[in-house]
């Protein structure tokens, strides 16, 4: 009888090695098909929880931390795919070009990729060009008002959701709105509190509006159609942000006064 058991647990320990691996090779084909991991990310001199930034040896931010630590994880290399904004990101998710992105998230955009957990959530609101006598919604609401979001994001769809009178136009980059609203070509620029007023200490003159039209969300994702994948990343982002792991990366990226908010209160 002895013996038999055995054989039988012998049995059982062979099937479970041999699930492993196959489980492994599965999640490493869905997530990783060219044998890198591809991350998506968006680059600004903006910073923040979601944009990275161009450097002299390649690329920092807080998704090119995640998504180095994500590949080591899995055991292969990470290859970073640069865009110019989410909505760029959202427009590709389709097309097998990234494996795994960390960005803003609405309904729209559920509609063509998987989220994971939330890790930051960002108030919203709008920097006003210098000289400016706009001083809240208010007075910002008005016929001819020109405001200015990064194009196909979900800040400029709150932004057009908010705004009943002033016009919304969406740009392509950060750096072009920046350089419109320093020359006062526009009146406003939409985004998340925090980059406005990093912008802010580099055009003197422009003032942050106390008021918030939206709060946003981030979060990691997969394109649809992935399980394997969205539960792997959807534990990697949970651990991340119980280990430590989250922290390091905001610490690394000029984040150490900001803390981690994974829900809209």
């Amino acid at each position: 009888m002895s013996a038999q058991l055995s054989r039988l647990a012998g049995l059982v320990l062979g099937v479970m090695m041999m699930a492993v691996p196959a489980h492994a090779d599965a999640l490493k084909d869905e997530i990783a098909p060219t044998g890198k991991l591809r991350v998506a990310i968006a680059i600004s001199p903006a910073g923040g929880a979601f944009w990275s930034t161009k450097t002299e040896s390649g690329y920092a931010g807080v998704p090119v931390d995640l998504g180095r630590e994500m590949a080591a994880q899995l055991g292969v290399p990470v290859e970073y795919v640069v865009h110019q904004n989410s909505g760029q990101i959202t427009d590709a998710a389709a097309k097998n070009t990234w494996d795994v992105t960390f960005l803003p998230k609405d309904p729209e955009r559920e509609t063509k990729m998987t989220f994971g957990p939330i890790y930051e959530v960002a108030d919203a609101t709008y920097i006003v060009k210098p000289g400016s006598t706009i001083t809240n919604f208010a007075t910002l609401d008005q016929d001819g008002v020109k405001v200015a979001a990064v194009n196909n994001t979900t800040t400029m769809r709150g932004a057009i959701a908010h705004l009943k009178h002033a016009k919304v136009a969406g740009y392509q980059t950060y750096d072009e709105i920046f350089n419109l609203l320093k020359n006062g070509e526009i009146d406003a620029f939409a985004l998340s509190r925090d980059q406005l007023h990093a912008m802010a200490k580099k055009i003197p003159g422009t003032k942050v509006l106390d008021e918030t039209f939206k709060q946003t969300v981030t979060a990691v994702a997969v394109p649809l159609n992935h399980p394997l994948a969205a539960a792997f990343t959807a534990k990697f982002m949970t651990e991340a942000t119980s280990n430590g792991t989250l922290r390091k990366a905001y610490d690394n990226n000029g984040l150490k006064d900001s803390p981690i908010r994974t829900g809209v209160k």
